[in-house]
């Protein structure tokens, strides 16, 4: 299949040896045809290499770290920037061309058809070299062929012979080219947005399945006490207020620390409870990038730091170090005159395992 880029390159190529093959219908003797020959053979070689030399594409996120206004229709996605000896070499064509066709055809066949072709070739040309983004070597290039041809052939006969055309080529390019850029700029923006739009919904659909999985475990440990809290009006013996504070502990570990529970960190935190300490977990927001592998092992290591403690308070909180994961501080009723540091029993740092 023919892409549009390859249609485009075909008729730049036809045209422009369209516009060249002009020269050689003479219709009158020319004094000097070698010069003229010679003069197509320099301007077709330099127009097509402006058109087909692609220099070594980089990637568009390449292009797109040297600014924000860094063309994104550049490379792959559109016309290369033409190298700067191309885009040199075309302004010396657009010097060279006028001057040497109006020699070799004489003062009296300057007006002819076949010597003001050079008007629409070189208005081709830096048309060329405006959409392969040398902005002022095309207009450079212009000025030249402008200043040439008046002087030659007079300004009336220049503007209407086909300067006039020429500038509007190279102008119609450049703003198409601009409006291609910040067409292209919008759309990257717009996809930027649609991503952290779609980012966002994910993040809060997760977080409402949280929730609800959160709001389903809370009833599931305090529905029970709840109902027999309604039924009795509140009149609990002594085993249902145990209960009744087991489920409180219970729901907050779960709104607190749920990435620090399994089963076998519930069951430690409620024998603990049971014989009468008084935990606290919480999880601060030290186990970001910690995968579930090394989550289960973290959690291993809690339950068993967990099932030898014997202090009367522990507290259970993430760690923001680096190296360490939890760290799980124990504290017990210290005798007369001691201090405080005296009072803790348990110092437990739980590390980070290595990653797989």
């Amino acid at each position: 299949m023919i892409s549009v880029r390859t249609m485009l390159i075909g008729l730049g190529f036809a045209f422009t040896a369209y516009l060249a093959a002009r020269g050689l219908w003479w219709s009158l003797p020319v004094p000097y045809p070698l010069v003229i020959v010679v003069a197509l053979i320099f301007y077709l070689a330099t127009t097509w290499l402006c058109l087909f030399w692609e220099p070594a594409r980089r990637p568009a996120a390449a292009a797109a770290r040297e600014g924000e206004d860094a063309p994104l229709t550049a490379g792959s996605r559109g016309p290369a920037t033409l190298p700067r000896s191309a885009a040199i070499l075309a302004v010396v064509t657009a010097a060279l061309i006028p001057t040497a066709i109006s020699i070799a055809v004489g003062v009296d066949a300057r007006q002819e058809s076949y010597a003001t072709w050079y008007l629409g070739g070189i208005g081709a040309l830096m048309t060329i070299v405006m959409v392969r983004r040398r902005p002022w070597f095309a207009w450079a290039g212009l000025g030249l062929l402008s200043v040439s041809s008046m002087i030659l052939i007079g300004p009336v006969a220049a503007l209407s012979l086909g300067l006039v055309g020429s500038l509007v080529w190279v102008a119609a390019a450049q703003l198409l080219l601009r409006s291609m850029d910040r067409a292209a700029r919008d759309t990257a923006r717009l996809a930027q947005l649609q991503r952290a739009a779609s980012a966002w919904q994910a993040s809060h659909v997760v977080r409402q399945r949280e929730r609800r999985v959160q709001v389903q475990r809370a009833l599931s440990v305090a529905g029970p006490i709840l109902t027999r809290v309604i039924a009795t009006s509140g009149r609990l013996d002594d085993d249902e207020r145990l209960e009744a504070r087991l489920a409180e502990g219970r729901l907050r570990d779960e709104l607190r620390g749920p990435r620090l529970l399994d089963d076998a960190v519930r069951d430690e935190l409620d024998r603990a409870r049971r014989r009468g300490a008084t935990v606290t977990v919480l999880d601060e927001g030290g186990l970001e990038g910690v995968g579930d592998d090394e989550l289960v092992a973290i959690r291993a290591r809690l339950a068993e730091t967990l099932r030898a403690a014997g202090s009367d308070r522990l507290y259970i909180r993430t760690s923001p170090h680096a190296d360490v994961a939890v760290t799980v501080v124990g504290r017990s009723d210290s005798g007369e005159g001691m201090s405080d540091e005296d009072a803790v029993d348990l110092w437990q740092e739980i590390p980070r395992p290595p990653a797989a």
